[in-house]
């Protein structure tokens, strides 16, 4: 199967917006070839879009991608799916008390423009998760957050699509966990319901300046995020460092000086670049690493340098 699989000229049925498209400009590192990319705006277009082999891509962060693309057609919410309902349900928040659950907010929304508005409305409970350049559904997916916090402490209700329709579900159905929400990969985070806590917008914020202040050491150049998970509470970056790797390039990407954790795109990078450097760093450290890139393909990083290639740079950098 090859990336261009797919007719160039193919018609949604429904009305969806069908494009060949690099990939590279929906990701925050910028690198990843060409796909089939279905703009989907309601449920109907997104039941057509997943009737064959799909990716889903948000905020396209914590994302590496293929300098080849991807065969599957890869699927962006859009329209309806990416608005926002900040308004309390009055069924669901009760009478009295601080706490609060909204109307539905989409799995297509920017993250960092609903922490602002949650801020400014006074609502507590995602400020830990200022900063991060994801869609709503993309980081419930991995349940992103920081030492501050994560997404699913957040979380009502969750309507996910998934091969066989759609499913309403609550937090205590999954097996979420630290950079894991347990929905299984070809399940798409469509909707969530909000959990919140009535607060202040000026105490909102000074959590969200916390939360922020904590994040100033890292990168400012276009990165998918950390590369790796911290084992065993020992930070991953610090692993790094400490194996002489701070600084190391190859080709356009490096890791970055600020933190080692984070591999950045000096500007005409490839995925290549990126997976031997992942190839390097696990070559080197001595404590296995899990790493927190998703990786398009899955087994994109047994594509990268050859061992040969890690084994020669691991030399030259001793």
């Amino acid at each position: 199967m090859t990336a261009d699989f797919q007719s160039k000229d193919f018609q949604s049925k429904t009305g969806a917006r069908v494009e060949r498209l690099p990939l590279a400009r929906f990701t925050t590192l910028g690198v990843g070839g060409e796909a089939e990319v279905w703009f989907v705006s309601d449920h109907e277009q997104l039941a057509e879009a997943m009737a064959a082999p799909y990716r889903i891509l948000g905020g396209g962060s914590n994302l590496v991608i293929s300098d080849e693309g991807v065969p599957e057609r890869v699927i962006r919410l859009s329209g309806p799916l990416a608005e926002r309902d900040l308004t309390p349900d009055p069924g669901l928040s009760g009478s009295g008390g601080d706490g609060i659950v909204t109307g539905w907010v989409g799995g297509g929304v920017p993250l960092p423009g609903l922490v602002r508005a949650l801020q400014k409305l006074g609502y507590s409970n995602l400020e830990g998760t200022v900063g991060i350049p994801a869609q709503v559904g993309g980081a419930v997916w991995m349940n992103a957050g920081t030492r501050y916090g994560e997404m699913f402490d957040g979380l009502h209700t969750l309507e996910i699509a998934t091969p066989e329709g759609l499913k309403v579900i609550t937090p205590d159905d999954l097996g979420w966990g630290y950079r894991d929400s347990g929905i299984p990969r070809n399940h798409i985070v469509t909707r969530v319901r909000l959990k919140l806590q009535r607060s202040t917008p000026e105490e909102v914020l000074a959590k969200m300046t916390l939360a922020d202040t904590a994040r100033k050491g890292q990168p400012k150049m276009k990165t998918p995020g950390c590369a790796f998970k911290n084992p065993g509470g020992v930070g991953a970056g610090r692993l790094i460092d400490e194996a002489g790797l701070k600084g190391t390039q190859v080709g356009n990407a490096l890791i970055a000086p600020e933190h080692a954790n984070f591999i950045v795109n000096l500007g005409g990078a490839t995925a290549a670049d990126v997976h031997a450097l992942l190839d390097l760093i696990r070559a080197r450290v001595n404590v296995p690493l899990e790493l927190e890139y998703e990786l398009w393909p899955d087994d994109a990083l047994r594509q990268g340098a050859p061992a040969s290639a890690v084994t020669q740079w691991s030399a030259e950098l001793k």
